[in-house]
């Protein structure tokens, strides 16, 4: 805790806003409920919902670009203004095609300041400190969802405008907070745009960091399911919702109490290391899915699960810091965040599909995923730096699979 304490003032101003705005981010999980009420079929509130990936999955490449662009300030302004906007016109459409045209919309806007507040957070802190600050960051990130949930509950009991109204506001909120409490970047982003190149351009040379999506993609995958098949195993046992949210608590609870001091030991270690570690824990957890049939098994998967979260959350934001270069981090970080963006349109399809054709073959296939990625990962700390690359100011790119002095 000392630590987080000597972080700089604006990573504190960035995890602030983060922390209100995410209070307010309810409308999106509500969005089924609140067509359904409004006479919408559930397949009609089903496409609109999913509609709001769509915009996700493009907020991650542009708001890469735009962070190394525009700036990270700018970028998480524009994302949060524009999302007050998109929250204030939903909750005013009655038409279903403007809706989910909208729904699109607040997905892009929405979601568009995250390359921009993890490249943010890589540019305030030296490279043996980004653990810990992408854990503090994503605390706050937990810390909201969860105060949000009880939030989210009391006002859609009275009205679902005030949902809107809500998460309009929480937004604008962390917009002006970064207007008035955050230095301006863009001097140092004029400074960096002329070796500036657009998002794929960006990506694409680099295979060391290509494979890296990879593993990326195939875990958010696995992780992901349970949001969706993890429901449907705990109703085939014939156990209760209650349970299935008894399990999400136990993970969420983990997180908010354990990741920091985690990330505090696996800061030691590198980068490449905790990340694949991480992303085999996950695997395994879910894997354990297709031998649990009673309440304690289950959890104990859960918790095996969320201990790989809390290793490779923080490690592998960090990892993607110090694999980029200073003036490509924004694009980096999006291409990051696309993964987790498929991940949320693919777990749910293909999930669902492969669960129902054979269910404990379908968690054994998490299991293999998750080894499958964690080999990947440790194999990008083989290969070579690509010669992009060799501008990387942080000498943390040289990862290797030793530990941190």
């Amino acid at each position: 805790m000392q630590k987080a304490l000597n972080y700089p003032r604006s990573l504190w101003v960035l995890c602030i806003g983060t922390f209100f705005n995410r209070i307010g981010g309810f409308v999106s999980v509500f969005l089924v409920l609140y067509m359904t009420s409004r006479g919408y079929t559930p397949a009609q509130a089903g496409i609109a919902a999913s509609a709001y990936g769509i915009g996700s999955i493009s907020a991650a490449a542009l708001g890469g670009y735009l962070a190394d662009r525009l700036g990270r300030r700018n970028t998480i302004m524009l994302s949060m203004f524009s999302s007050a906007v998109a929250m204030l016109a939903l909750s005013q459409a009655n038409v279903l095609w403007l809706i989910i045209v909208l729904v699109v919309f607040a997905g892009l806007a929405t979601e568009l300041y995250r390359p921009a507040s993890s490249a943010l957070i890589a540019d305030l802190v030296p490279p043996e400190q980004r653990v810990g600050a992408f854990a503090l960051y994503r605390l706050a990130i937990n810390l909201g969802v969860t105060v949000g949930s009880v939030v989210a509950g009391i006002l859609a009991s009275s009205s679902f405008l005030m949902l809107f109204l809500g998460d309009a506001l929480t937004s604008a909120i962390f917009g002006l907070l970064i207007l008035f409490a955050l230095p301006s970047d863009r001097r140092k982003q004029v400074e960096l745009s002329s070796r500036q190149s657009n998002f794929f351009q960006a990506v694409l040379p680099d295979r060391r960091f290509l494979l890296f999506l990879v593993a990326g993609v195939a875990v958010a995958f696995v992780y992901l399911q349970q949001l969706s098949t993890l429901a449907l195993q705990v109703k085939a046992l014939g156990l209760s919702n209650t349970v299935y949210g008894l399990l999400l608590s136990i993970n969420g609870l983990a997180v908010v109490f354990l990741e920091l001091p985690i990330s505090a030991l696996t800061s030691r270690f590198s980068r490449a290391t905790m990340t694949a570690l991480g992303f085999l824990l996950i695997g395994l957890g879910f894997g354990m899915f297709a031998f649990a049939s009673t309440i304690p098994l289950l959890a104990l998967a859960v918790i095996v699960w969320t201990l790989g979260e809390m290793v490779q959350g923080p490690v592998a934001s960090a990892y993607v810091a110090d694999l980029s270069p200073e003036h490509l981090r924004g694009s980096y970080q999006g291409a990051w965040g696309m993964t987790w963006s498929l991940g949320l349109v693919l777990a749910p399809l293909l999930g669902a599909f492969v669960y129902t054709w054979s269910a404990s073959g379908f968690w054994l296939l998490c299991a293999l995923l998750g080894m499958v990625a964690a080999m990947i990962v440790l194999l990008t700390v083989r290969s070579k730096i690509a010669p992009e690359q060799a501008n990387n100011d942080s000498p943390a790119s040289l990862v290797d699979v030793g530990v941190r002095e």
